[in-house]
């Protein structure tokens, strides 16, 4: 199909040669000599691009613009102009135009600006294609090889990487490539975790930096050097982070992003709990057994984050004025910004904020929600629709307007889960869907991460026969007597608790106020 082009100059004769050179390549071109002619021929015909010239007589090319853009705001315009002034270009840039040219124009310029705004969609997908393609067999070799869990973080950037890139364009065989290609990482990555882990927790030189010794080794050296936030968004991954960087960007600069290691079970009780008391689970067991719930106890298990926090930074020798504030509502989030001003004073100010976790349960629970995240690419949008008008990113504002240093980082993420695992427990087997911890388990040994001895993993002895069993890569625990509903309620909803790249390699970063 022919490309249409409109080009408004009042020395239209004299360009008869750019037309004859378009009309060549395979574009149809109507002229006009006047900024009125092309308001109406705009109005009259949906055009692919149009050319204005800025200097017309009567309505001058910005005005003409001005009258295009109220009719057809989508249609890219071009301005051609003989001034090269600030406040025309200004002007112009301001009135919406897609690109702007100086006079004397040649067809080769002509052309170009033409594919790059037509054509643009198209040539990046080419080219992201052609990318991928190279990157596809050199990530293939990484993954055949015998990686390290630095070079398995490294090579879940790339990963992520890719996902965001073909999520600018439309070839769907590219992604089913990559879903493919990200399957099998997470087919290796689990029996790496499953080989490493137990190792890791129990002192092991080459274990990665770990959610549980964050606090530590990460954050509390700076306290009483430099103000601080320390930002938990609950459940975020690190390709949700990556869709939010460019936002946050506008107010501060990354000093440094590393991935780390969440804790087996990668969900809140024990993953968030490992993270503020600087203990894994069996130990703040040990130290608070007023203040830790066990799978079967009643009540909230995510309950004494500050007091577990409180003794960390006391063991820790930190004595600084600090706050903690939790944020499970808009309206909670609204009071901390309204109160704001209260915590500039203060060397370390900790805010969880629990949205993310809240729209992963939400669309497994709501039909409008799973519908508006019905894949990867939608549940990464939806969470950036969230963050740019939520409080959180008003947050962020205020954190850089006060040019203070900011902490983000999370304690688990979540994985897509559509392969169904079937397992037998009694009736005080817990509900995640991801692991399961209880006496009398039976299951497929093959599908799962099994630790028989819960202290071997720093993880609470529930009874003298108690286990814990993972899943890996995207599967879920069902329970054969009600298989079906399972299935079809849980199934392709995101979950945590399990091993997975999504779930264990989360984000941490440092970010510096802009000046």
């Amino acid at each position: 199909m022919q490309a249409k082009i409109l080009w408004a100059d009042d020395e239209i004769d004299l360009l008869k040669p750019h037309i004859l050179f378009l009309e060549a390549k395979g574009y149809h071109v109507t002229t006009v000599n006047n900024g009125d002619e092309a308001i109406d021929k705009s109005s009259e015909e949906n055009f692919d691009i149009i050319f204005l010239d800025e200097n017309m007589p009567g309505i001058s090319g910005l005005e003409a613009l001005t009258k295009i853009k109220e009719e057809k705001p989508h249609v890219p315009v071009v301005m051609i102009t003989k001034s090269e002034e600030e406040s025309i270009m200004e002007e112009a840039i301001g009135g919406k135009i897609s690109d702007y040219l100086i006079k004397p124009v040649n067809p080769n310029q002509i052309l170009l600006c033409i594919k790059k705004n037509l054509d643009h969609r198209k040539l990046i997908s080419q080219k992201t294609n052609s990318n991928y393609q190279q990157e596809f067999r050199q990530l293939g070799m990484q993954m055949g090889g015998r990686l390290d869990i630095q070079e398995w973080m490294d090579l879940y950037k790339k990963l992520v990487y890719w996902e965001l890139e073909l999520d600018k364009i439309e070839d769907q065989g590219m992604k089913e490539i990559l879903m493919m290609q990200k399957k099998e990482a997470n087919n290796l990555f689990s029996k790496f975790i499953e080989k490493n882990y137990l190792d890791w927790v129990n002192g092991d030189d080459d274990a990665p930096q770990m959610l549980h010794t964050l606090i530590k080794d990460k954050i509390a050296p700076t306290i009483g050097k430099e103000k601080a936030f320390l930002i938990i968004i609950d459940n975020l991954r690190y390709d949700q982070w990556k869709i939010l960087e460019p936002i946050i960007s506008n107010y501060f600069t990354v000093e440094s992003e590393e991935i780390i290691s969440s804790i087996l079970p990668t969900a809140t009780h024990y993953a968030r709990n490992a993270l503020f008391a600087g203990l894994m689970p069996s130990e703040i067991e040990k130290k608070f057994p007023k203040l830790w719930l066990n799978e079967d106890d009643e009540g909230g298990k995510n309950m004494h984050e500050k007091e577990f926090l409180e003794a960390n930074l006391t063991r820790l020798g930190k004595k600084g004025k600090w706050s903690y504030n939790k944020i499970t509502t808009h309206e909670a989030g609204k009071k901390l910004v309204d109160n704001f001003n209260q915590l500039v004073e203060n060397d370390m100010n900790v805010v969880v904020y629990n949205f993310v976790d809240m729209l992963s349960h939400a669309r497994t629970e709501m039909e409008v929600i799973r519908e508006l995240a019905d894949d990867e690419p939608a549940y990464r949008s939806i969470t950036v629709s969230w963050f740019e008008h939520s409080p959180l990113h008003d947050i962020f504002k205020k954190i850089s307007e006060a040019k203070i240093k900011v902490f983000v980082t999370t304690d688990h993420g979540t994985i897509k889960v559509t392969n169904p695992i079937k397992i037998v427990g009694d009736r005080n087997t817990n509900t995640n869907l991801r692991y399961k911890a209880g006496r009398n388990l039976s299951y497929n040994a093959k599908e799962v991460f099994t630790v028989k001895n819960p202290q071997d993993a720093f993880l609470p002895k529930l009874s003298l026969s108690s286990e814990f069993v993972f899943t890996k890569e995207n599967g879920f625990f069902v329970y054969p007597n009600n298989y079906n509903h399972f299935v079809n309620y849980y199934g392709d909803t995101f979950q945590h608790g399990g091993i997975s790249l999504e779930e264990m390699l989360i984000p941490f970063v440092v970010l510096n106020p802009k000046k």
